[in-house]
Parts: structure tokens; C-alpha cells; sequence
């Protein structure tokens, strides 16, 4: 079993990864820049390590700097938690090459998955169903690309192959317009990814965005845990998380989510992961992989009882997963609402120092969180200061569970976007279920 973990992340998952190595017996060592000496999970380590100064690329980013962390405090992993570097392959290869356990897939399969050309191409192969597409990168023959879209149908969308984010996209109606969306989508991709290659899928008009959880170890076995339904979202950023997704059946979850177990056999994944599709019409169309924890996967473990990031740890370790896909069954429903330091009206940064906080409780209630009175919230990172989630045995009683919690909440001294949240939650067609990606955007007067 690893016996002490490197956590190379910051906030709120870098003390979720804290908690589950404390329950598991691991020791723990906090790398942080000079912004974060304050950070709670900092203070709870058993070992610190500063990396650098407040800018992330000079810390988090700062690949030599938290290897030289695990060498010089004898760790035997890193988890990279979300974001920064946990899809990042080189970083990957550069932990195993240099003696440690990167928690994560290896880096031929995140280097796979994180190509979305190679990605779709290999989920065809592994039988999961994508969006119709150009089966690859776009050439400079514009007659030939003018006949891809043709066959796919307008609307089409032009993707940055190396893209995320919401950058790199551009949708396409006609042919009129085709060639300047393919250089224009090109030039951003270059300069934002160092990778122009793009592609070409059909523009679905109102899906919803479905993702499905999975786990899969080294010894051959891999397991899906239900689907979530994040299409509550702003500028392609999610707001509002919930699992299981209203209005998907027992077989419809058993069929996609036993391909998605599958492919990571057929790919060789290993560790915890998700895949991301568009969902229309009764149709599930893959959009992505992502090799890492999730943000929003408290909403999994609240209505399957699967602690994702302790099944990270034995996954790393070489052990089996402790579950099999017999064991896992959805009870209930829970919603997670992500609460950011910003203006709920400008969506604006709002760092500062946490005057008060007044986390909520009760049943079915758990708030994964960072902060504390007197914390000083900085102004250099993501918004994010914390993730609110609620389960109940229906999902109305998740609701009313969600809207008493965030009725609870008190942060003062910084913005918040609670009283977005609670909006959402009184929306009639959200309480309804099955809004799609474009609703809320909509809603707030954006689209």
C-alpha cells in the first residue's frame, strides 16, 4: 500500500485527497505556493513543502519544483487531484520516471484520451457511440471539407483537437461560412493549445450533458457508478451537478454505462475517470474522457456509498477494486451546487478575508469546503471555495434538502453565487428535470 502521498493541488480537493489517505492511514504532504501557506489541508499535513510564489505556473504548475518535494520528504505517489496538472501526460511520465506513482492513468492513456481526434477514434473502436464527424483532423481542401459537412448535415461545430474549456469551438450553418470558422478555430487552437489540428461534429442544438463514473484497476476489472447530469451550466462551466440524471431508465444506464466499463478494458485505463456525452433525443454521443476526479463526483458517492478518491489509492497501489459491479446500486438522489467567490450578478472574482461562515447541516447534507473564519480567499486562483451537496431518498427531497442548506450558508465578507444557486433551485423547469446545456445561459439573459 502507498505510505505517503504528495497532493499536488490546492482548495477544497486537496483536502478531500487529505481526508481519504488520513482514513486510510497515508501520510500526507502539502505542496503550496506562498499565497496558500494558510490553506486548512496545509495546516493538517503531516509534512509542507512551499513550490513557489502565487502564480501557478511558477507553483502548481512547477513540475521540477513538486518533484522535488516527493524526493526530498520520501513520498511514494502524488495525486494530482483536478485541474492544474492532472491530465497533463509529460507531468505523468515525469513522476514515473523519476521512482514515484503517479495516481492516475498511465501517460500513453492520457495522452489517448486527451486528443479528442484519437480519443473519438478510439471510443468507435471500443463501441461507444460519438457524434457524427469528420473521423478525423481537418485538411486545407476545402472542397473535401465542404463535402465532410455535407454528409454530417449544418449545423456542424469546428473543435480544437487539443481544446477544453469552451475554447476552440465554433459552430458552422452553412457553407458560406465554413472556411473562416476552420482558420479562425485553427489560429485560437495554435495559440491557446500549441496544437492547430481541428475537426469537424454535428452541432447538436439542445442536449443535455451526461457523464458516467467509472473505476477501473490494474488486475482486468473495470465498473461503472450510475451517470450524473451537469448541463446546468454557464459559458460552458458547470454550475449545478446531479446524479442519477432524471429521466435515464435502469437499461439505458446498464447499456451505456457497461460500454464505457469496457472501453476502459479495451484501452487500458486504470484509476478513476469520466465519460462525457451529449445526450438528445434519447441518443448518448461521447464528447470526451476525463483522465482524473472529478469536481463534481461527491453526487456519486452520495447515491452509490463508492468513495472515488480511496479507490483511487488502492487503484494506485496495485490493489483491486473493492466493488464489484454487482455491489454498486443508486439509492436516492443528491445535487451539488459549486459556490464561487463572485459577484452572482457579474459573475466577477470576489476574493477577500472570510469574516464569518456558518456551514449548514442536517440530514443528507455534506459541504466540502476550504474555507474558514478569517481565511483570506486570493485573488490568483479558481473561484471555486467550495462544494454544497444534499441527498435525499427522491429527488424533490434533494431539492428541499438543497434549498434549506444554501438558506443556512453564511460566508460574509467576500460574494458569493448562493442566491444564483437558490434561483436555480426555484426555477419550475428545473425542478422539473431535464433542462439542456443551453438553459441557463439562456435564463440569465447570456445567450
Amino acid at each position: 500500500m502507498i505510505e505517503k502521498v504528495v497532493i499536488a493541488n490546492r482548495g477544497e480537493i486537496a483536502l478531500r485527497i487529505l481526508r481519504a489517505c488520513k482514513e486510510m492511514g497515508i501520510k500526507t504532504v502539502a505542496v503550496h505556493s506562498t499565497a496558500d501557506r494558510e490553506l486548512k489541508h496545509v495546516l493538517l499535513a503531516d509534512e509542507t513543502v512551499c513550490i513557489g510564489p502565487a502564480p501557478s505556473t511558477k507553483s502548481y504548475l512547477n513540475v521540477p519544483a513538486i518533484i522535488a518535494a516527493a524526493e526530498v520528504t520520501g513520498a511514494d505517489a502524488i495525486h494530482p487531484g483536478y485541474g492544474f496538472l492532472s491530465e497533463n501526460a509529460d507531468f505523468a511520465e515525469q513522476v514515473e520516471r523519476s521512482g514515484f506513482i503517479f495516481i492516475g492513468p498511465s501517460p500513453e492513456v492520457i495522452r489517448l484520451m486527451g486528443d479528442k481526434v484519437s480519443a473519438i477514434n478510439a471510443m468507435k473502436k471500443a463501441g461507444v457511440p460519438c457524434v457524427p464527424g469528420s473521423d478525423g483532423p481537418l485538411g486545407t481542401d476545402m472542397v473535401k471539407n465542404k463535402a465532410i459537412a455535407a454528409r454530417i448535415g449544418y449545423p456542424v461545430i469546428i473543435k480544437a483537437s487539443g481544446g477544453g474549456g469552451g475554447r476552440g469551438m465554433r459552430v458552422v450553418r452553412s457553407d458560406d461560412n465554413l472556411e473562416e470558422a476552420i482558420a479562425l478555430t485553427k489560429a485560437e487552437a495554435k495559440a491557446a493549445f500549441n496544437n492547430d489540428m481541428v475537426y469537424m461534429e454535428k452541432y447538436l442544438e439542445n442536449p443535455r450533458h451526461i457523464e458516467i463514473q467509472v473505476l477501473a484497476d490494474k488486475c482486468g476489472h473495470a465498473v461503472y457508478l450510475a451517470e450524473r447530469d451537469c448541463s446546468m451550466q454557464r459559458r460552458h462551466q458547470k454550475v449545478l451537478e446531479e446524479a442519477p440524471a432524471p429521466g435515464i431508465d435502469e437499461e439505458t444506464r446498464r447499456n451505456i454505462g457497461s460500454r464505457c466499463a469496457n472501453a476502459c478494458l479495451e484501452i487500458g485505463y486504470s484509476g478513476a475517470g469520466t465519460f462525457e456525452f451529449l445526450y438528445e433525443n434519447g441518443e448518448f454521443y461521447f464528447i470526451e474522457m476525463n483522465t482524473r476526479i472529478q469536481v463534481e463526483h461527491p453526487v456519486t458517492e452520495m447515491i452509490t456509498g463508492v468513495d472515488l478518491v480511496k479507490e483511487q489509492l488502492r487503484i494506485a497501489s496495485g490493489l483491486p477494486l473493492s466493488i464489484t459491479q454487482n455491489d454498486i446500486k443508486v439509492r436516492g438522489h443528491a445535487i451539488e451546487c459549486r459556490i464561487n467567490a463572485e459577484d452572482p450578478n457579474t459573475f466577477l472574482p470576489s476574493p477577500g478575508k472570510i469574516a464569518h461562515l456558518h456551514s449548514p447541516g442536517g440530514i443528507g447534507v455534506r459541504w466540502d469546503s476550504h474555507l474558514y473564519g478569517g481565511y483570506s480567499v486570493p485573488p490568483h486562483y479558481d473561484s471555486m471555495v467550495g462544494k454544497l451537496i444534499t441527498h435525499g431518498e427522491t429527488r424533490d427531497v434533494a431539492i428541499a434538502r438543497m434549498k434549506n442548506a444554501l438558506a443556512e450558508t453564511i460566508i460574509s465578507g467576500i460574494k458569493t453565487n448562493i442566491p444564483l444557486q437558490e434561483e436555480i433551485l426555484s426555477d419550475e423547469n428545473f425542478q422539473k428535470g431535464g433542462t439542456n446545456i443551453h438553459y441557463l445561459e439562456k435564463k440569465l439573459g447570456l445567450n
